[in-house]
């Protein structure tokens, strides 16, 4: 077997962080996986409401290969379930997405929404005290005034680093549907926030309303064909969004033109070719993950087979197309059976645009080159995960005779299934969670 080195131009060794817990419950599981600007933090949501955040450790001269490894943070509960008392309905505590926003200052701010609410958090970090208050004593209680009879000047003691994080708004009542989606504007000043019918935009500084900018709602709810499934943010231009559909179809819309974008100005969408028409058409055909490349001349496209790239400037069919586990069209009933065929799975870019990753199952996650065109499968797993050792290619052996790396269809475990990975915006470092293990790979020259 060819050495990765030789394969693609990234090499990744095993997880500087591997966090785990050999007994998980449901609320364990990682839901999603989001770098910061600089790619020096890293967050994760689970489904049980709670945001941990890793930091970079910085280099030192004495251990040089330490750079890339991330260390906890900080950890926060930034959900709770609730429970609808209107419409009887349970809102589950689930982070569905985490979304940085640029570092102003020495603080960090970032938005986490589950179906309902979206809240935006500040985290920062806090080493020193203040003491020597006038109107309260060291315990913090008020003093009687008439007590006072000197003013002092408060100062500041150092302390242990503390990081805190707290919660800055709470951007809520706004959906009716399940949130699947939220983009930061290039603005910095709005976001967006997507359901299944309707996409609203919101100002940073108000909570309490929002601006419909989509809805495909019909009047007959009877008479609904398909849903929002993703949506994003142009990453320069303010005015330019994109959402997908459960048809597979992609959405440009300006807001300059209308204020209700329910009229777009592009419309993606490649012609089915009729001998490929069965049941499960329609169904593996719906986009999952919608991104913008980072140069904004691209839209790169998942849906449950296929990675689609296609160019800003031609709507009838994608650019490049490549295929991500097509050894699974002979298992398509038995996915629909046990509902694996309606996984979501999430798919990024590197910083230069030039390699796509996004998930499988057996935690397997795909590599594609687009300069190459060559493609790599890789396994996320603590059995060969070994400090510093470099990852092997996986092959899925369809039929026939297998050879001895090779894995066979049928041996494919569908309960381990990556659905959400991030890549450093500058760097070759990946982070792909696989159920409630969080795996970070770091390119081997770094």
């Amino acid at each position: 077997m060819k050495c990765f080195s030789r394969y693609l131009p990234y090499i990744f060794r095993p997880p500087n962080t591997i966090l785990s817990s050999s007994c998980h419950t449901e609320a364990d599981i990682i839901s999603t996986v989001e770098f910061n600007h600089t790619g020096e933090l890293l967050a994760t949501g689970d489904k049980g409401g709670r945001v941990v955040i890793f930091q970079r450790e910085q280099e030192s001269k004495n251990q040089v290969h330490r750079r890339g490894e991330y260390n906890v943070y900080s950890t926060f509960q930034s959900h709770e379930p609730e429970f609808d008392y209107l419409k009887s309905l349970e809102i589950e505590e689930k982070i569905n997405k985490i979304r940085w926003l640029p570092q102003q200052n020495a603080a960090y701010f970032l938005l986490s929404t589950n179906d309902k609410t979206v809240k935006l958090w500040k985290v920062s970090e806090r080493d020193k005290r203040p003491e020597g208050y006038n109107l309260k004593d060291e315990e913090g209680r008020l003093r009687d005034p008439a007590t006072i009879t000197t003013l002092r000047v408060p100062v500041l003691r150092p302390m242990d680093l503390m990081v805190e994080a707290t919660p800055r708004r709470v951007f809520a009542n706004a959906h009716t549907y399940h949130i699947n989606s939220i983009s930061v504007n290039s603005d910095y000043e709005t976001y967006m926030s997507a359901d299944d019918l309707r996409i609203n935009l919101w100002n940073f500084e108000i909570t309490n309303q929002s601006f419909n900018i989509v809805d495909i709602k019909p009047a007959n709810m009877e008479e609904l064909t398909e849903v929002i499934t993703a949506a994003e943010f142009h990453p320069h231009h303010c005015n330019t969004f994109v959402y997908s559909s459960s048809k597979g179809t992609i959405r440009l819309c300006d807001m300059r033109a209308p204020a209700l974008c329910d009229r777009h100005t592009k419309f993606f969408e490649e012609p089915e070719d009729p001998s490929n028409r069965s049941f499960f058409s329609e169904i593996i055909s719906s986009i999952s993950d919608v991104k913008f490349s980072h140069s904004g001349r691209y839209i790169m496209t998942r849906d449950y087979l296929t990675v689609k790239v296609w160019d800003l400037n031609m709507e009838n069919r994608p650019i490049e197309t490549y295929q991500v586990h097509d050894y699974l069209r002979s298992k398509l009933c038995s996915l629909y059976e046990n509902d694996c065929i309606f996984d979501k799975f999430e798919c990024v870019w590197n910083g230069s645009d030039s390699v796509i990753m996004t998930g499988s199952y057996n935690n397997f996650f795909r590599m594609f080159d687009r300069n190459t065109k060559r493609d790599v499968t890789l396994e996320a797993s603590r059995e060969n995960s070994k400090p510093r050792a470099i990852l092997k290619p996986r092959k899925v052996c369809v039929g026939g005779k297998r050879r001895k790396d090779e894995i066979s269809v049928d041996s494919l475990d569908f309960s381990k299934k990556i659905l959400h990975t991030a890549w450093h915006p500058s760097e070759n470092i990946i982070a792909v969670a696989a159920t409630n293990n969080l795996y970070i790979f770091q390119d081997k020259v770094n």
